[in-house]
């Protein structure tokens, strides 16, 4: 099981979309406090729809209290990293690690393992790419690589 971390996510639509994509993915979600809403916003609540129920996650008081219970391998996304989110090769346990909406991760997440930071190529022209696409795109490629396509999958969209 993938795990997807959003460290101090501030629009609850993302969440509410990224809670979506970790159902039906199969994904565990972990929000890194603070968080820039409540999680009974309701516009987290309308982009999870019912999925929210369904989904398992949890919270954590901040950076350190994560990397203490959840270990593994880490997979830091951001914009400043030279190397493609595609050149990586994902396990099954991986944990995808995205940024807030307005910041991306800091410093010191990124410079403390420079070579598990990874990108989604974009043209030059475009500033960013919405948080809850990013989980999308990373969380897709990363159970391609894992054949999780699997009839599991399949059989669902017959």
């Amino acid at each position: 099981m993938f795990h997807v971390v959003l460290y101090q996510p501030e629009i609850p639509d993302n969440t509410g979309a990224v809670g979506r994509t970790c159902v039906a993915v199969g994904a565990r979600l972990h929000l890194v406090k603070p968080l820039g809403f409540q999680l009974e916003h309701r516009r987290l609540a309308r982009a999870g729809m019912d999925y929210w129920n369904h989904l398992h996650y949890q919270l954590a008081d901040n950076w350190y209290h994560l990397t203490t219970k959840l270990t593994g391998n880490y997979w830091y996304f951001t914009k400043k990293a030279v190397k493609s989110y595609t050149d990586v090769c994902y396990s099954a346990d991986d944990i995808l690690v995205f940024g807030c909406e307005s910041r991306g991760l800091p410093a010191f997440i990124l410079d403390a393992e420079p070579e598990h930071c990874v990108r989604i190529p974009m043209l030059p022209d475009a500033r960013s790419l919405n948080l809850s696409v990013c989980v999308g795109i990373a969380l897709y490629e990363a159970q391609r690589q894992q054949h999780i396509h699997n009839e599991k999958f399949e059989t669902n969209n017959q």
